[in-house]
């Protein structure tokens, strides 16, 4: 073989004999196969479109008043919801990127004929996301062509990761009386994006000053609230009262006390944050980050056991203890001549309630009847806007009822916790957090129900 390759016209011959069979091999590799094949990204959308259902707006509003459960996702990036005016709001409502559908989508349908619409914002990357439910062996995937600024343009319902993006507050201060305003917060979990307001922020004018509910989950955000009210009347604010020891009615204390004002709260809401007011801190600190910038653990400068009055302007406000509910020491504010309340997390109507570990739902529904023989007329819950005690009856009472009657047929009948979980909760599942939190309460009354049984 050297010998041969010696002379250069067999060498040059060698040389094109290899160069044809690479030549060969590279045009029978698809990737290098034929370049004038490649085919535009809008050339494989047409295509794609052509292959899977699409519905339009008035369809999509159709399908969820009809089918409630239908599983609704924004394939765009977290930041594009976030900047761009949040997603569609229905009661099963979700964000997956592009990239992440593949990964993520199992923990929101396991069932292969679940109905799953995708969306983004102008119908080029919502195709592609049904295209790829559909070779994974999804068979009810529909796509929303007219995409989610159709949506919004059309006034219908939508949910924001903060409303607000040029305050710290997640929505400015609405009035829902004369002299009574509420900041309402998100009814997500706190995160980073909503700076940790996630629960309604309310205050009271009088001539004489005003009266804050809840402190809020930071300084930052204490201060956002001072500056709404500073934009509605010069009276300073006398006193803060906090519906209980949860980071985000109690974090932005040390900002108020600053400004003068005295922080009320209920002697067991005060015990919790002295004990466990540090892991509360350092917990949102972690999720908050430079959001929380200033704020500082403090205590109450008041502390009750049942009632407090605050006679200021002419008004009578009644803060009120009336005795075990949704967590340590949850206070009430009552206007009793407005017949309004202030609930804090005594009631729920847009998010499902959440059960704590320490929460007694036999003694929450003893303490329900107290509040409901106020009969109010108005209603700021701790989350969700202002509502009628109707309706927080029955997102409140009526699902506490539930879930203890389930638990103790499970308990007679010698059930065990996987029969819980079982539980069905789908009329509530439109709400907010359902997903989060159904499965957990359904676990914690269970064990506490059966710890009682056996005292």
């Amino acid at each position: 073989m050297g010998t041969l390759l010696r002379s250069p016209a067999r060498l040059i011959a060698a040389c094109l004999i290899v160069a044809i069979v690479l030549l060969q091999w590279l045009a029978s590799t698809p990737v290098l196969a034929d370049l004038s094949g490649v085919i535009t990204g809008q050339e494989r959308l047409k295509a794609v479109r052509k292959q899977i259902n699409n519905i339009n707006t008035q369809q999509l509003q159709e399908l969820l008043k009809k089918e409630p459960t239908t599983l609704i996702v924004d394939v765009r990036t977290p930041t594009e919801v976030h900047l761009l005016g949040g997603m569609i709001r229905a009661p099963r409502s979700t964000n997956i990127p592009m990239g992440w559908l593949e990964f993520r989508i199992w923990d929101w349908a396991r069932d292969k004929n679940q109905k799953i619409v995708v969306y983004c914002g102008i119908n080029e990357r919502s195709p592609f996301a049904a295209e790829t439910l559909m070779r994974m062996g999804y068979t009810n995937v529909l796509n929303y062509a007219d995409g989610f600024f159709a949506w919004k343009k059309a006034g219908l319902p939508v949910k924001a990761p903060d409303k607000d993006l040029q305050s710290v507050l997640y929505d400015r201060p609405q009035k829902v009386i004369d002299g009574v305003w509420s900041a309402i917060g998100a009814t997500a979990p706190g995160t980073y994006e909503n700076s940790g307001h996630n629960n309604n922020l309310s205050f009271i004018i009088t001539d004489e000053g005003v009266v804050v509910m809840n402190a809020g989950g930071n300084y930052l955000l204490a201060m956002a609230l001072h500056e709404e009210i500073k934009a509605r009347t010069d009276k300073p604010v006398k006193y803060v009262v906090l519906e209980n020891a949860q980071g985000h009615a109690m974090l932005g204390a040390n900002y108020w006390q600053e400004q003068g004002a005295k922080i009320i709260a209920h002697r067991d809401a005060a015990e919790i944050m002295k004990r466990h007011g540090q892991r509360i801190y350092e917990r949102a600190r972690r999720r908050l980050r430079d959001k929380m910038i200033g704020t500082k653990l403090t205590v109450p400068d008041i502390i009750i056991d049942d009632k407090m009055v605050l006679d200021m302007g002419g008004k009578r406000m009644e803060i009120l203890y009336l005795g075990p509910a949704h967590s340590p020491g949850d206070l009430m504010l009552w206007m009793p001549d407005e017949s309004l309340i202030i609930t804090g997390d005594m009631a729920f109507h847009e998010r499902l309630l959440p059960v704590f570990r320490d929460t007694d739902t036999a003694k929450w529904l003893e303490t329900w009847e107290k509040f409901a023989a106020l009969k109010p007329k108005y209603i700021i819950p701790g989350h969700g806007g202002p509502t009628t005690l109707e309706e927080v009856t029955k997102y409140t009472k009526d699902y506490l009822v539930y879930m203890r009657q389930q638990v103790q047929k499970i308990l007679d009948e010698g059930g065990d916790l996987q029969d819980a979980y079982k539980i069905d909760q789908s009329a509530y599942a439109h709400l907010d957090t359902f997903k989060e939190l159904a499965r957990q309460n359904a676990e914690r009354i269970f064990q506490m129900m059966e710890e009682q049984e056996m005292e």
